[in-house]
């Protein structure tokens, strides 16, 4: 099984940091509602994934990703042109 942590994009511009162990079953909950935190925000877009063997490490890089800012920073830095891209109406 694989685990995934995960960067979408709402209808706004703000970036949203998930988890889980099935990318397009999530993908297809938040688009369609099911979240509280980004119901009133779609449409939404995925704008990048990372995928690990471990669940702990990828629960472990989501902490790190929500907790610490320069972390976060370092990777809205390396995706600068893909959010670029996504500047797009989603």
């Amino acid at each position: 099984m694989m685990y995934y942590v995960y960067l979408l994009k709402d209808r706004f511009g703000k970036l949203y940091i998930g988890f889980t162990s099935n990318l397009k079953r999530r993908l297809k909950e938040h688009a369609s509602g099911k979240f509280k935190y980004l119901s009133l925000r779609r449409p939404i877009k995925l704008i990048y994934y990372e995928a690990y063997l471990s669940k702990l490490d990828a629960k472990e890089r989501e902490r790190k990703l929500k907790k610490f800012k320069n972390i976060y920073a370092g990777l809205k830095s390396r995706l600068k042109n893909s959010l670029k891209m996504s500047k797009e109406k989603v």
